[in-house]
């Protein structure tokens, strides 16, 4: 018998009006001696014009649902000094931006009085939160799914707050 929870793809390809996420950590799970990250530290940067060589299929998914009508936006709130992963995510989110993902940045200092989720999420259409749990050194620890009325609400509220006080990424400069 199938679940009546959908997955994060039927989440995603299912939905038909927005989709927003918003993170709230300064750093994710890094291998620091190899992978992007590893390679952005010594240097490699991906050249914006060679768009075969940054595409990837998280992009195509997200063209895809932007081809859709969905309205897809994703919210950072990061700490000021930002980490070096914060320097590596802004650096890379011009691809976001190219699938037609809108990104935008916050300042914690400038989110002290917003009521805030206590873990990162995706918010499909105002209904399914797509909870993201991570362990503290940004290793995921699971997913959690739900269609809570009370969860989706405050999520979204904390998410269109943030929204209406952050920068959009071509306007943020890295501190």
């Amino acid at each position: 018998m199938p679940s009546s929870v959908p997955t994060f793809d039927e989440l995603m390809s299912g939905c038909r009006r927005s989709a927003v996420h918003l993170e709230m950590r300064d750093v994710y799970a890094v291998d620091y001696e190899e992978g992007p990250f590893a390679e952005w530290k010594k240097g490699f940067r991906h050249d914006p014009a060679d768009r075969d060589s940054w595409w990837r299929p998280w992009l195509s998914l997200i063209q895809q649902t932007v081809e859709r009508g969905v309205v897809v936006r994703r919210a950072r709130i990061v700490s000021e000094p930002v980490s070096e992963y914060t320097r590596f995510l802004h650096d890379g989110t011009f691809t976001n931006v190219a699938a037609g993902e809108q990104v935008r940045w916050l300042p914690r200092r400038q989110a002290s009085d917003i009521a805030l989720p206590g873990n990162d999420f995706w918010l499909f259409d105002n209904r399914w939160v797509h909870w993201n749990h991570f362990a503290g050194d940004g290793s995921s620890t699971g997913e959690e799914i739900t269609d809570d009325a009370a969860a989706a609400k405050l999520c979204a509220e904390a998410f269109e707050a943030v929204w209406t006080r952050a920068t959009p990424h071509d306007r943020y400069e890295i501190h």
